[in-house]
Parts: structure tokens; C-alpha cells; sequence
């Protein structure tokens, strides 16, 4: 199959405006993911930037990681014993991060728009077949640029070497394009908006698992995946520029092979053909559960197996921790005020689950959320045209929204403990601890389940919002926890108040609180969704 550049000047007829109305929409999404991760590799810099003091500690700490296949895997190799290459070295993330933000954005003003119908009104008007795609490309890649000149930018203002600086700006931005081109491939593929997202997730699953495997090993798998491109480029460790080449190729190349799939198919239409289904719904189908397990089952095991095996690195890891950071007492205090125990290894495990949780507070956002795709896709209608009640229709999703975190963090922790606990001297305790660590932490997830479902039921048309929310609390607990903010604004972050375990005390007030906010929320947001009218 020949690839097919949209020559055609036709074909692009209305990109401007549908730009437009895409960027109205995303007016305040987009510019927050761009802007958050942007910020994040400096932000991860100002953090460890006064706690080695030394070249003796910067050689310590890279020789450490180095001999730690799980924090290889984890967060990929440490190239340099720089300060800026040490600095960022968790900042690597961000690669699998934007990945994320770029294939919801394109598929969202793509397949969502003709899943619903609306690219085939647009269509019949005076618009172009690529005027969609292009515009989607054109404001996520313009994200993508932006959160490479802030990453930039925001490096060098920290004092920062030039050439590093710009070297981590351009991967990122790299990384955006590449999997904006993803994602534009997958949203040609099927007719649903979640099967898409499922095919992209699962093509940067595959990458993350292949850049782990490779920098764990030989690292030989790693450049199979542009993750692992990404890292290679090597920021403040002699920047290999030209691995920006395979990465600005593989954009060039998928996003061409999206416009040539888009050219071969019909507007509403998927390139994998829909299977029929039964002709008599099983019993497991019936009722507002069984519809909703239906729609939910997929994202919560495909979610579940990621805690898993995050997990098990996770737990793969502690035991480095110490051996990383030596006698370095400052970044101990920081790990304790972090992790509020005094071993530094239950310091570790309550930061790991504290991001955990806020993992599994994204998927409880996204469980809250099917139930306004079911809403907007005028799919709910029809099913409260039966015997099923509003409440009873909510209250069957909002199950996996509260008992999907549950499963995430028990797996994730079993996992932790399963691999850490056999290394201590009480292997029974340690795995207790550990799992009790973890569940102390639902009731601030369910806090953002709560702030989800409340702007569902009480103003629907800002649902999406709880995405913000959600970011907006993870950037003031990695801030708020180098004592960069007053306390009353750390207070507003619900992950900052479940008690530190293991090793910390246990204290049930501040879960009670925790419960009745995420109570009051989830009544309003229910009572708010009794009431209005359907979209």
C-alpha cells in the first residue's frame, strides 16, 4: 500500500476552522498537559538539585541505579553522573505521559467526532475529508511543541547547560509527534472511540515493556521502541542528535500512513470489521450491572495488569534505595517528609503508593467518565427508556469507579510485597504493611472519584474537567512536597492526608474526613444527575 500525503487542496478545505473550534474546545486541557509536562523534567531537577552536593554522591547514586535491574526497567539508564543527567533521570516518564496526552487528544476530535456523527454533518457541509485529521495533528502537535519549548526553557532557567536543555525539549516534543501519528492510525482502525484507544494503549504498552526489557538487559530491545529513542538522545551526557532522526521519520511515516488509511475508507467506517454479535444477550448482560461490567471489564483488567507488573518493579527496587543514596542525609530528610516514616525503605513504598494511588484515581476518573460517553453517545436514553432507574444506572458504574481503585492498588501491593517481603527479616509483616499501606489510600481516591461524578451529575458539559483536577493535585503534591507551597494549599490535595505506612502511625480521623467529602460529593453529583436532563 502506497502511503498518500494530502496533496489535495481540497481535502484540507475548512482545517482552519475545525482547528479552531478543536482548539475552543481544548482551550484548557490541552495548554495544562502541554504546560505539566513541560514543567515536570525542571521540577524534578529543583528537587534533587541541593541534595548531591558532591561529584562523590552523583557517582554513588549512578553507579546504584546501574546495578538495579528494577529501577533500569522502571525508569531507563542513567547516562551521565552530571547533575542534569542525574537531576531528570525520573523525569523519563514524561516520554510515556505526553504518549498518553496525544493519543487522547487525537483520538478524541477523530473517531469520538465520527462515532457520534458529527464529522458526518461537518462533512456534508463545504469541509474537507483530511480538514479533521489535519486539524487534530495540528493542535496536538502544537502541544507537543509547546511542552518541548517549556521543557526547555524551564531546564535552562534552572541553570542548566544550553545543548542539554534543548536536547530534552526536543525528545519530548519528538515523542508527542510520534505517537499523535499512533494514535492517528488507530483511530482509522475500528468504529468505536474506545476500541482506538485500545489498540494505541496497547501499542505504548508494548513500547514501554520493550525499552524496560532492553534497559534491563542488553538494551538491545530498547531501540525498538521510541521510548527508548527518547532516552537515548541522552540529555547533559554527550547528546546524541541524531536519534532524532528515527523518532522525526517514525512521525513523518505514521501520520502519512494515517492519511492514506483515511483516504481508503468511508466517514463512520473502521478498516477492522465489526464482528455480529449473538443474537440473544447472555444472562451476565442483563440489568444496569451486567451492562456495566460489559463496558467496564476491558479498561479495568488491561489497568489491572499494568499495577501488576508496576508493581513487581516497584518492589524489585526498594531494596536499592538505601545502597542509592548512601549518607546523603538531606535527600533522606526529603524522603521521609515525602513518605512520613522513618525507614527510608517505608518511605519509598508510601511514595510509590501514593503515586499508585493517584494512577488509580486517573481510572476511577475514567470509569465516572463512560457513564457521559454513554450520555453524549444518546446510548443512555435508550437504555432508561427500559425499567432501569437513573440512580440504579449510575450507581452501576460508580461500583467500578470505587471498587476498580480498590482492585488496582490490592494488586499492585500484593505485588510489592510478593517481591520486597521475602528480602526482610519479617517477611509476613512486611507483606501486611505493605497492602495496608496501599488501602489506606482509597478514600482520597474516591475524594476525586467524588469531584468526578459531582461535575457529571451537576454540570455535565465540564465532566472532563476532573482530568484537570486530577493533574492539578499531582503537580502540588510533587511541589508542595520539596515545602514549595504553604500547607492550606497542600491541605486542597487529597493524597497528602491518608497516614504514612508502612511505619507510620495509623490514624483513622483524617479517612473519616476523607469519606464524608467523597460522600457529600457523591450525593450531590447523584442528586444533581436525578434532576437535569439528559444532553
Amino acid at each position: 500500500m502506497s502511503i498518500a500525503a494530502p496533496t489535495r487542496l481540497a481535502d484540507l478545505t475548512g482545517t482552519r476552522r475545525l482547528f479552531l473550534l478543536a482548539l475552543r474546545r481544548d482551550r484548557i486541557v490541552a495548554p495544562l498537559w502541554a504546560l505539566t509536562i513541560g514543567l515536570m523534567p525542571a521540577i524534578q531537577l529543583v528537587s534533587v538539585k541541593d541534595l548531591y552536593s558532591s561529584p562523590e554522591q552523583l557517582d554513588q547514586f549512578a553507579a546504584t541505579t546501574a546495578a538495579s535491574p528494577a529501577l533500569l526497567a522502571m525508569y531507563g539508564p542513567v547516562f551521565g553522573t552530571s547533575l542534569g543527567s542525574i537531576g531528570t533521570w525520573k523525569a523519563g516518564a514524561m516520554y510515556t505521559v505526553i504518549a498518553i496526552a496525544t493519543i487522547l487528544t487525537v483520538i478524541r476530535h477523530t473517531r469520538v467526532e465520527e462515532e457520534t456523527g458529527r464529522a458526518e454533518l461537518i462533512g456534508a457541509t463545504g469541509i474537507g475529508r483530511f480538514a479533521g485529521l489535519t486539524a487534530a495533528l495540528l493542535l496536538t502537535g502544537g502541544g507537543s511543541l509547546l511542552a518541548g519549548l517549556v521543557c526547555a526553557l524551564s531546564l535552562l532557567g534552572s541553570g542548566e547547560p544550553l545543548a542539554g536543555s534543548v536536547a530534552w525539549g526536543a525528545s519530548l516534543a519528538a515523542s508527542g509527534l510520534v505517537w499523535a501519528g499512533i494514535a492517528a492510525i488507530a483511530a482509522q482502525a475500528s468504529t468505536g472511540a474506545r476500541v482506538a484507544r485500545g489498540i494505541a494503549f496497547a501499542a505504548l504498552g508494548t513500547a514501554f515493556a520493550l525499552r524496560a526489557a532492553g534497559d534491563a538487559g542488553n538494551g538491545v530491545l530498547s531501540w525498538f521502541s521510541p521510548i527508548g529513542w527518547c532516552l537515548q538522545i541522552r540529555p547533559y551526557a554527550q547528546e546524541r542528535w541524531w536519534v532524532l532522526l528515527p523518532l522525526l521519520t517514525a512521525a513523518v511515516f505514521t501520520i502519512g500512513f494515517a492519511y492514506a488509511l483515511l483516504d481508503r475508507r468511508d466517514t463512520g467506517a473502521g478498516l477492522i470489521a465489526e464482528r455480529p454479535g449473538r443474537p440473544d444477550a447472555t444472562k451476565s448482560l442483563s440489568g444496569a450491572f451486567g451492562l456495566a461490567a460489559r463496558l467496564q471489564r476491558g479498561a479495568l483488567l488491561g489497568w489491572a495488569v499494568g499495577f501488576a507488573l508496576y508493581g513487581l518493579l516497584i518492589g524489585g527496587a526498594v531494596g536499592s534505595i538505601g545502597d542509592m543514596l548512601g549518607d546523603n542525609d538531606t535527600l533522606r530528610e526529603l524522603m521521609d517528609r515525602m513518605g512520613g516514616s522513618s525507614a527510608l525503605e517505608d518511605s519509598f513504598i508510601t511514595y510509590a503508593l501514593t503515586l499508585l494511588a493517584a494512577v488509580a484515581a486517573a481510572y476511577s476518573v475514567s470509569a465516572v467518565l463512560r457513564l457521559h460517553d454513554e450520555e453524549t453517545g444518546a446510548r443512555m436514553e435508550a437504555a432508561l427508556a427500559g425499567a432501569v432507574s437513573r440512580p440504579w444506572l449510575a450507581a452501576a458504574h460508580l461500583g467500578f469507579a470505587l471498587a476498580g481503585p480498590a482492585l488496582l492498588l490490592l494488586v499492585a501491593s500484593t505485588a510489592i510485597g510478593l517481591v520486597y517481603a521475602p528480602q526482610t527479616a519479617d517477611p509476613e509483616h512486611t507483606f501486611d504493611a505493605t497492602v495496608a499501606a496501599a488501602l489506606v489510600q482509597l478514600p482520597a481516591v474516591w475524594v476525586v472519584t467524588g469531584i468526578a461524578f459531582a461535575l457529571y451529575g451537576l454540570l455535565p458539559r465540564f465532566a472532563p474537567f476532573a482530568w484537570g483536577v486530577l493533574s492539578t493535585m499531582i503537580v502540588l503534591y510533587f511541589v508542595g512536597s520539596l515545602d514549595a507551597l504553604p500547607q492550606w494549599v497542600m491541605d486542597l490535595v487529597p493524597f497528602t492526608h491518608p497516614p504514612k505506612l508502612p511505619g507510620g502511625e495509623f490514624t483513622a480521623e483524617p479517612l473519616l474526613w476523607l469519606l464524608a467529602i467523597a460522600t457529600i460529593l457523591l450525593t450531590a453529583g447523584m442528586t444533581g444527575f436525578r434532576r437535569r436532563d439528559l444532553r
